[in-house]
């Protein structure tokens, strides 16, 4: 899973030539990586185990902004899946979150005005500048700016298609379902009936209806 391309964690991650990290990294970000995996996959019940499971690994520290990235990662993948929930894990920790991490969480839900785009993961600085989704190589991140731009406003019509074809291109359930409720609204809002329906029927075929 390519989560970690999305937010660099020196935390979570191993650095080559330097000892192996203590147990809680290696067990926290296993866990994460699978939760985000079940959650794109609209495996709900084993994405919450893992959550917590990573959380809880993480709480052993007693650092808040360790939590906080690992609050952060979870709705990175809710976002990507236009799941806009504030993230109220990461708000409850975000007094003693480092500026990175509240400039990323402004990212994730539009409220770019707030954001300096040095303090953002370099994938995202373009997105943030022009709302340009397809320069994003790694497909979650891709996603995630997508969701991100769409929050924001700043989406065009090309990127609701990157974001859909990225989403099924890996096969990942709940946000392909998302994203072509997004397309049929507009195809129905434009008075397009036939690709309304279009749609609708691959809507449908991803529900595991079709």
């Amino acid at each position: 899973m390519r989560i970690f391309a999305i937010l660099t964690l020196a935390l979570l991650t191993a650095c080559s030539g330097k000892p192996l990290p203590p147990d809680w990294q290696a067990d926290a970000k296993g866990s994460l990586d699978g939760s985000v995996d079940d959650y794109l996959k609209g495996h709900t019940a084993a994405s919450d185990a893992g959550f917590r499971s990573a959380r809880l690994a993480t709480t052993a520290t007693g650092r808040p902004d360790y939590v906080a990235q690992v609050e952060l990662v979870r709705c990175a993948a809710r976002v990507a899946s236009l799941d806009f929930d504030d993230c109220p894990g990461y708000a409850a920790l975000a007094q003693e979150a480092t500026p990175e991490q509240r400039a990323y969480a402004d990212y994730l839900y539009g409220r770019w005005q707030n954001v300096n785009a040095a303090q953002l993961p370099e994938q995202h600085r373009p997105v943030l500048a022009g709302g340009q989704v397809a320069a994003v190589t790694d497909p979650l991140a891709r996603l995630v700016a997508a969701g991100a731009a769409f929050k924001a406003g700043r989406l065009t019509p090309e990127g609701v298609t990157q974001a859909i074809d990225t989403a099924s291109n890996q096969g990942w359930r709940r946000p392909l379902l998302a994203w072509l409720g997004v397309q049929a609204q507009r195809a129905e809002a434009a008075g397009d009936a036939q690709e309304a329906q279009r749609i609708r029927r691959r809507i449908a075929l991803a529900s595991g209806q079709g």
